[in-house]
C-alpha cells in the first residue's frame, strides 16, 4: 500500500507557519511511531465507545412501553403496527459495508492520485469518527425512547387472557388501562423475546444512521477532491459521482420503510442523526467543508492550520482534480498563482507588464497566459 503515499519520512512541523521551503506535512510519510504517538488516544476512545455501544445495543428496552391492540368490535387500533414481518431487504451486516467498507476502498483508491498518507489518515479516521459516533447516539436514543416497528403485532403475538393487574406483582402487565380500556404492555405477547424487544426499539434506524454517517462523510471528502463547487466550472460527472452516495444513502434508508421494517420518522431520525454525525467528524479532520479553498486540506493534530495567504502554499496538496489549476505543483511565491488565490491578489489587466506571469483564467475556466 506504500506505493500509494508519498515515501518521505519527515515528521509533522512543530509549527503551523513552516518554511515556505518545506513541504506540507500532508506531503510527509510518517514512521509507525509517529503516526501511533498521533492517533493512539483516537483509537482508544473508539475502542471505548464501541464497547459501551455494543452493551447499550444488546441491553433489554428500559421503560415499560403500553400499546394498544384491539377496540372492542376486534378492529386493530394501529394498522401501521400490524403489517407483516418480512425478510429485510437490506441487512444489516450490508448497510455497514456500504457505509464503512466502500467510502474506505474508494478514498484508498483516489490515493493513486492524491498520494498522501495524512488525507488518506484523516479521511478514514473521520470516517470512523462519524460511524461509531453516530451509532452509540442511535443505541442510546433506541434504548431509552424507542418505538413500535410496523410488525410489531405480528411479532408480538398479542393474547389478551395473558393481562394481569396484580397487585404488588413486580411487571405485571396492563389489563386493558387508559381510555376505552384498550392499552396493554408486552407481558400479554406470546412470540420470541428477543424479537419482540428488537420491535420495541424502531426509533432510530440503524440502518439509517450507519448509511447516513459513512456515505455523506464520503460525499463531503469527494466535494473537497474533486472541487464540485469551487472557483471554476466542472464537469458534470463529478456531480453525479458527487451525489451518488447521498442517493445510495436515500435508498438504504426508504428500503427499510418498503420491507415495514421502520416508520418514516425512524429513517428520518436516523438521517439526521447520520448527517450531523459525517458533517462534525469532517469539520475536525479537514480545514472547511464548504470553502472550497481549504475542505480538502487535511488538518494536523499537533499544530494549528493558516487560513489566509499563509495557506496558499498548500493549494497543491491533497486534490485529486487537475483542472484549473488545482493539484498542479506550484512552488509559492516564485511567479506561478493558484487561481484560489485570486480573492488575496490584485490580477492585473491583460497586457499589463506587471505580474506577467500569473496565469489569468479563461473562459472555461481554465489558465491562460
Amino acid at each position: 500500500m506504500g506505493r500509494f503515499f508519498n515515501r518521505s519520512a519527515a515528521p509533522a512541523p512543530a509549527s503551523s507557519h513552516p518554511p515556505r521551503s518545506e513541504k506540507h506535512y500532508a506531503s510527509s510519510r510518517p514512521s509507525f511511531g509517529q503516526w501511533f504517538k498521533a492517533t493512539w488516544l483516537d483509537i482508544l476512545t473508539m475502542a471505548a465507545l464501541g464497547a459501551v455501544g455494543l452493551g447499550v445495543y444488546h441491553a433489554k428496552p428500559a421503560p415499560t412501553r403500553s400499546f394498544p391492540v384491539t377496540f372492542a368490535d376486534g378492529e386493530i387500533v394501529y394498522p401501521e403496527f400490524g403489517y407483516p414481518l418480512r425478510k429485510e431487504i437490506i441487512p444489516i451486516w450490508l448497510a455497514a459495508f456500504l457505509a464503512s467498507v466502500i467510502p474506505i476502498v474508494i478514498m484508498l483508491v483516489m490515493q493513486i492520485r492524491i498520494r498522501s498518507f495524512w488525507d488518506f489518515n484523516n479521511a478514514v479516521v473521520g470516517l470512523l469518527y462519524s460511524l461509531i459516533t453516530a451509532a452509540v447516539f442511535q443505541v442510546f436514543i433506541k434504548w431509552l425512547i424507542g418505538g413500535l416497528r410496523p410488525h410489531f403485532l405480528e411479532v408480538c403475538q398479542p393474547d389478551l387472557s395473558r393481562a394481569s393487574n396484580a397487585p404488588g406483582v413486580q411487571g405485571a402487565g396492563y389489563n386493558g388501562r387508559g381510555y376505552t380500556g384498550i392499552y396493554y404492555t408486552k407481558q400479554i405477547c406470546t412470540g420470541d423475546v428477543d424479537e419482540i424487544n428488537d420491535s420495541l426499539e424502531s426509533m432510530p434506524s440503524g440502518h439509517t444512521t450507519a448509511a447516513f454517517a459513512g456515505l455523506i462523510f464520503l460525499s463531503l471528502y469527494l466535494n473537497g477532491k474533486l472541487k464540485v463547487f469551487s472557483d471554476y466550472h466542472p464537469a458534470m460527472w463529478k456531480l453525479v459521482v458527487l451525489y451518488a452516495p447521498v442517493l445510495g444513502a436515500c435508498l438504504i434508508g426508504g428500503a427499510l420503510t418498503i420491507d415495514e421494517y421502520h416508520n418514516w420518522y425512524d429513517v428520518f431520525a436516523g438521517a439526521v442523526i447520520g448527517t450531523v454525525m459525517a458533517f462534525s467528524a469532517y469539520r475536525m479532520t479537514y480545514a472547511s467543508i464548504w470553502d472550497w479553498r481549504w475542505n480538502h486540506i487535511p488538518l494536523n493534530r499537533t499544530s494549528s492550520f493558516t487560513f489566509g495567504h499563509g495557506g496558499h502554499e498548500y493549494f497543491d496538496v491533497g486534490t485529486f482534480t487537475r483542472r484549473a489549476a488545482w493539484g498542479e505543483k506550484h512552488g509559492f511565491g516564485h511567479g506561478s498563482h493558484h487561481n484560489g488565490t485570486a480573492a488575496n491578489h490584485q490580477v492585473p489587466p491583460v497586457g499589463s507588464n506587471t505580474g506577467a506571469n500569473i496565469p489569468q483564467r479563461g473562459i472555461n475556466g481554465d489558465n491562460m497566459v
